[in-house]
């Protein structure tokens, strides 16, 4: 996805223009947390639909050079997709979604051998609409067929209820991901309740992203629970976009790093959590960088 960034030095008048800086940058969720995989020394595949466009060709360029496999289907008559960023100047973010051929990924453009993997990870829009969610729940498949671990991010509170909070608990229980990541906002909505506890019947492990207050786990089944926070330092930033992406790789790429029959324990989990926020927060410190068109 194409991020276009609009990042306003003062509040927005109506009817006029105000000073700012309006930015072209590489975003998309899943993208983001395949470079960042790649940045950590894990072997990463991007999985995705672009545009048969400078965009497209771009992007795909970008994640190229960080080590990313990309493997994108690139859609006749459909231009790539894009996100409208808007940067309050107390770092707030507000979203306008203009997927485009984000969407139009199908089950037919996957290929059984990209997913022999150790996990395969989503955002919860690979699983909505059509054919983009049929084809997550492909790649669901095909990763599960060759032994792989499933992980999924809920992404975004308005997308992922758009039918229902039944129908977002269905989404996630169906998945049966191995690792489930949300904000706090997030895993209260789909919940309906602010009993997080409940999340453990949708993952063996989640893990709840609270920003400058840390990260908390959960594991294990309700009658044995291990539940625990993990800290972090706060860091002031302009923009936050990218961060949880980041977390997640960071997570991911730690979590991996261990012996099978040791990353469940606490121990484990904790030092996933601590380089996750280390992730995040070289996410945070780094200096966006303007998407190269051309």
């Amino acid at each position: 996805m194409l991020d276009v960034v609009l990042a306003p030095r003062g509040p927005l008048r109506t009817g006029t223009d105000v000073p700012g800086r309006v930015a072209l940058r590489q975003g998309g969720s899943a993208a983001t947390t395949a470079r960042w995989l790649a940045r950590l020394g894990a072997r990463s595949t991007l999985v995705c639909a672009i545009g048969r466009d400078p965009e497209g060709r771009a992007l795909v360029a970008v994640l190229q050079a960080e080590g990313v496999r990309v493997r994108a289907t690139r859609v006749t008559g459909e231009r790539t997709g894009r996100i409208g960023v808007l940067v309050a100047p107390v770092g707030e973010r507000s979203f306008v979604a203009d997927r485009a051929a984000a969407d139009r990924l199908a089950p037919a453009d996957l290929a059984a051998p990209t997913f022999r993997a150790d996990l395969l990870h989503l955002p919860a829009y690979s699983l909505l609409g059509e054919p983009l969610g049929w084809a997550g729940r492909r790649a669901i498949e095909l990763a599960r067929g060759t032994g792989a671990l499933v992980s999924l991010d809920l992404s975004s509170v308005g997308p992922l209820l758009a039918a229902g909070r039944q129908a977002a608990a269905r989404l996630v229980r169906d998945a049966a991901p191995d690792v489930l990541f949300a904000t706090r906002v997030e895993a209260e909505a789909i919940l309906g309740r602010r009993d997080l506890d409940a999340l453990r019947e949708l993952a063996g492990i989640v893990v709840i992203k609270q920003g400058r207050s840390g990260a908390t786990i959960l594991a294990g089944p309700r009658d044995a629970p291990n539940t625990f926070d993990v800290a972090t330092t706060p860091i002031d930033a302009a923009d936050t976009t990218g961060a949880g992406d980041a977390f997640d790789a960071g997570f991911l790429a730690a979590w991996l790093a261990a012996d099978a029959d040791v990353r469940n324990r606490p121990a484990t989990l904790r030092r996933a959590v601590l380089a996750a926020h280390r992730a995040a927060a070289r996410q945070l410190a780094s200096v966006p960088r303007e998407l190269p068109l051309g």
